[in-house]
């Protein structure tokens, strides 16, 4: 883990990863009548034009929701203003939308931690697992991907790491459940900002 010390350009989940896990995916998928094995986004995507707009509309309000209750994860804000006073690069990477990416940062208390072109939500990027936003940010910062370090609370944010060849750190877990797809585990962010 102290290899990660050096490291500049921080890319977070943010979703249970700097915020306290909320979401409750089975009762998201049970009103958007989705079923309960499929993934919600490309679930939505799949669909005809005008039954996925009134299901993302419900799907962005109940986020919204979410958004403004949000609380933060352990050691989550500490660890990010430590990274932001060693003058790393900071990027968020969600599957939410970018317009509560923001208001859920400025409910937690990191609003001013992240520049808007470098949280990439849903629409700015491929969902998670596709490497396609890791990918976005190491050009936007010109670094090769291998720079980049992505830490999230999910299998999704440790196999887009690995397709973008960046390093992931796995947080929030009491134990890692992908040991082959994690590079490093710590039990939250707390753990991490004492490791590095």
């Amino acid at each position: 883990m102290k290899q990660l010390a050096a490291a500049r350009h921080w890319v977070f989940d943010m979703d249970g990863t700097l915020t306290l896990a909320v979401h409750d995916f089975e009762a998201i998928k049970r009103a958007l009548e989705i079923p309960l094995e499929q993934d919600i986004l490309q679930h939505l995507a799949a669909l005809p034009e005008a039954l996925a707009a009134a299901k993302y509309a419900w799907l962005l309000e109940h986020e919204r929701e979410l958004a403004l209750a949000a609380q933060p994860a352990p050691g989550a804000i500490e660890l990010v203003r430590s990274l932001q006073a060693r003058d790393c690069r900071l990027g968020i990477l969600t599957r939410n939308a970018h317009e509560l990416a923001l208001v859920t940062l400025q409910a937690i208390g990191l609003g001013d931690c992240f520049a808007s072109a470098d949280i990439l939500g849903r629409d700015e990027a491929p969902p998670k697992p596709h490497p396609g936003g890791l990918l976005h940010l190491a050009e936007r910062w010109q670094v090769a991907p291998g720079e980049l370090v992505m830490v999230g609370d999910y299998r999704f944010d440790l196999e887009c790491a690995r397709a973008a060849g960046a390093r992931s750190v796995l947080v929030n877990l009491a134990e890692n459940p992908w040991p082959q797809l994690a590079d490093h585990f710590a039990v939250d962010c707390a753990a991490l900002r004492k490791a590095i």
